[in-house]
């Protein structure tokens, strides 16, 4: 089998086990060995390495209002130039295969997180709006919910085409909430999306369902930006 990012071939190191369960890897060792997971301390609601439970940005979430939108948010990789490059291309050049890279680690990382988590809960993944839906041919955040073993829920949509990634970290704060909820849902949610940078994004989700009656959300992202 080959690298799904550099098509080098992979070659497995022959033992009982591989003879007669292959495993499919999807990267080479260098390919995988230069995406690097989140670990050590981290900020308890963002996932930021930190040595403190709740860093800066998010007190400052907390006092901007009352309650804070979503309870936590998980990130499995750090932003490097590597995962830069990964993103670019899978999202932005439409090569949709790209995203089985991250299958098994995004799934395991939520079977690490379940018992933390409330039983009936659904994975809701952030919109694109459908101009940029047309243009990719697929959703990420809907791929990457697909890989949780649990049901998908696709019921909330942008109301707005901005785009965030052109925004500056100010405008992405101030922006106006793009999203509204198609049905109402009183399933504890885990929003799903493939970069957390300040947190907007999930936060204008969690309000609107929180607002339509959703007992409890949290996120769970590929990136830590």
């Amino acid at each position: 089998m080959k690298c799904l990012y550099c098509q080098q071939l992979i070659v497995l190191k022959l033992t009982w086990r591989t003879l007669f369960l292959p495993e499919r890897k999807p990267l080479c060792r260098t390919c995988e060995e230069s995406l690097v997971i989140i670990k050590g301390s981290r900020c308890f609601i963002c996932s930021r390495p930190s040595e403190r439970n709740k860093c800066e940005d998010c007190l400052w979430w907390e006092q901007l209002s009352e309650r804070d939108t979503i309870q936590f948010n998980y990130s499995v990789y750090h932003y490097n130039n590597f995962m830069k490059e990964i993103i670019s291309k899978w999202k932005y050049r439409g090569d949709s295969s790209l995203g089985y890279i991250f299958g098994h680690v995004f799934a395991a990382t939520f079977r690490k997180l379940r018992s933390t988590l409330p039983q009936d809960i659904v994975a809701v993944p952030i919109p694109l709006n459908e101009q940029r839906q047309l243009e990719r041919g697929f959703n990420q955040a809907a791929m990457l919910a697909g890989f949780l073993p649990i049901q998908t829920m696709e019921i909330l949509e942008r109301s707005t085409s901005e785009k965030q990634s052109k925004k500056t970290r100010n405008e992405r704060i101030q922006s106006v909430n793009p999203f509204i909820v198609e049905k109402a849902i009183n399933k504890p949610v885990i929003l799903v999306d493939d970069i957390y940078t300040t947190g907007t994004t999930l936060r204008h989700a969690g309000k609107v369902l929180l607002e339509q009656g959703c007992p409890f959300v949290c996120a769970l992202t590929l990136i830590r930006g």
